[in-house]
């Protein structure tokens, strides 16, 4: 079982183990496909039909799985390797560590958003879009320019404050604890990051920025807070809902595994601090 740790806090072997396990999934193929996932459940999830991966309950579940598949990629070429993440609500400005040339790289360059400097720069040969909706094989960032502010610690505090996980009609127009996460609703937590980095980061295929398996592995530890102050509230909806997955439904693409088999990730990984 392995530790996700503060990317603030990795040492600099660690980083260098992370970003060198992600280069050589990149190199061998593995990497492409998760940015393929990604951007055909986006492009699929629709509030008035079917809808898993995102504006959905299982939103949370299916980000877990998908992570968890990730994080099992790397070790096949790592053992070593675990996901950190990135706590926005701490580290704010476009100079924090994440974005150091040691580790996730800086912001693109103002005349095409390339970004120019660390492992996955274009320049080094080693980080060649694949999967895109244009020409561009570079990766693109615009930190700070979509929205001007990533998310504070009381707007993630009032979200967690939230008690109910979801509600009808389970989409982008839901109360509840999962769509104000999510971003849809509320003071913006999830969907604002992503708009706040910019690039690929704001399209489908955000993937093809690393940035995100960090961002989204502090979203999955906001969840897994949430889990451990309301021990008496659960995943819904439970049953017989049209266009969502039900607690103990089985989720695409895996078809395997249900948000039940993903509520408890203890035996899986832990996270190395509480929120």
């Amino acid at each position: 079982m392995g530790v996700r740790k503060n990317q603030a806090t990795l040492t600099a072997q660690e980083k260098r183990a992370f970003v060198n396990a992600v280069l050589a999934l990149k190199a061998n193929g593995g990497y492409d496909p998760f940015v393929t996932t990604h951007n055909q459940f986006i492009l699929s999830d629709v509030d008035n039909g079917e809808r898993t991966g995102h504006r959905s309950p299982s939103f949370l579940p299916w980000h877990r799985k998908y992570l968890l598949q990730f994080e099992q990629a790397l070790q096949a070429i790592d053992p070593s390797v675990n996901l950190p993440y990135w706590d926005w609500t701490a580290d704010r400005s476009t100079g924090s560590t994440v974005w150091g040339a040691d580790f996730m790289g800086g912001n693109g360059r103002a005349t095409d958003g390339q970004v120019t400097t660390g492992p996955f720069a274009f320049s080094t040969g080693n980080w060649r879009l694949n999967v895109n909706t244009d020409s561009r094989t570079y990766l693109r960032r615009q930190l700070a320019v979509g929205v001007a502010q990533l998310p504070t610690r009381p707007d993630a505090e009032s979200v967690l404050a939230i008690t109910t996980y979801d509600a009808a009609p389970w989409n982008s127009t839901s109360s509840g604890f999962r769509n104000n996460l999510e971003g849809w609703r509320g003071v913006n937590l999830h969907n604002r990051v992503h708009v706040w980095v910019g690039g690929q980061m704001a399209t489908g295929m955000s993937p093809n920025d690393p940035v995100f398996w960090l961002h989204h592995c502090f979203v999955d530890k906001l969840w897994s807070e949430w889990q451990k102050r309301n021990p008496g509230q659960t995943y819904l909806p439970t049953a017989g809902t049209p266009d969502v997955v039900d607690l103990n439904e089985p989720m695409k693409p895996w078809n395997t595994v249900s948000p039940a088999d993903l509520l408890d990730h203890s035996a899986l990984y832990t996270y190395d601090t509480g929120f």
